[in-house]
């Protein structure tokens, strides 16, 4: 009973220390990488807790998809943090306000509301005896729920799509490929003969049309 109240106590520790870091960080891209590590720690408390499917659906989905994905638009996206924390006074009461809102929802949540007991006698899909709880939820979400899971897919696919769209910008700085124009080149576009005379280089201006 020792070692698993220390990994309880480790993981509850480490994943409460990262979500704070989260809000605390000024740099965007270190605060999605503190949210992955929460992400991390709260899969190991699900294990610890026997729901090994949600510790393996945290990984997959929120720290391989989500935190990733966040991860690249802020990391690709041409962002001036200091221009955006030239705002921060500004949009600071509505931010508490929204904040209150989010605070007094939880509130009245886990103050006012019970959850009915009837609620887990009234599952659709039965639960087996003979399997795990990693086999019994993979039974049920790939054949009757196949269809949605497919969805969701779908959903994150396009968003991954999204933001390398968002994220790309041609820039004059950058040179690109261009396929046609490499396949269009003939030798004599691509080479250039000079006679060199013995112990002289090439000229700058020589130089330049090699380059072009």
């Amino acid at each position: 009973m020792i070692l698993p109240a220390l990994f309880f106590y480790l993981f509850a520790g480490v994943c409460v220390a990262s979500a704070v870091m989260v809000i605390v960080s000024r740099n965007p891209v270190h605060s999605v990488l503190y949210l992955i590590l929460a992400f991390v720690n709260a899969s190991g408390l699900f294990v610890l807790m026997g729901a090994e499917f949600l510790g393996m659906m945290l990984i997959v989905v929120y720290v391989g998809a989500v935190a990733v994905l966040f991860l690249f638009v802020i990391m690709m996206l041409d962002v001036d943090f200091l221009e955006l924390r030239e705002g921060f006074i500004e949009y600071l009461p509505v931010g508490l306000v929204i904040g209150g809102i989010f605070l007094f929802e939880l509130l009245l949540t886990v103050g006012f509301w019970v959850i009915n007991p009837g609620v887990s006698k009234t599952i659709t899909a039965a639960i087996p005896t003979n399997v795990s709880n990693t086999e019994a939820l993979g039974l049920v979400l790939y054949t009757k729920y196949v269809y949605y899971f497919q969805l969701a897919g779908m959903v994150l696919l396009v968003a991954m799509i999204g933001a390398i769209v968002l994220t790309l910008r041609h820039k004059v700085s950058v040179k690109r490929q261009d396929i046609n124009v490499q396949n269009a080149r003939t030798p004599d576009m691509a080479m250039a003969m000079r006679k060199v005379a013995p112990g002289q280089g090439l000229s700058d201006a020589d130089a330049a049309e090699w380059v072009k």
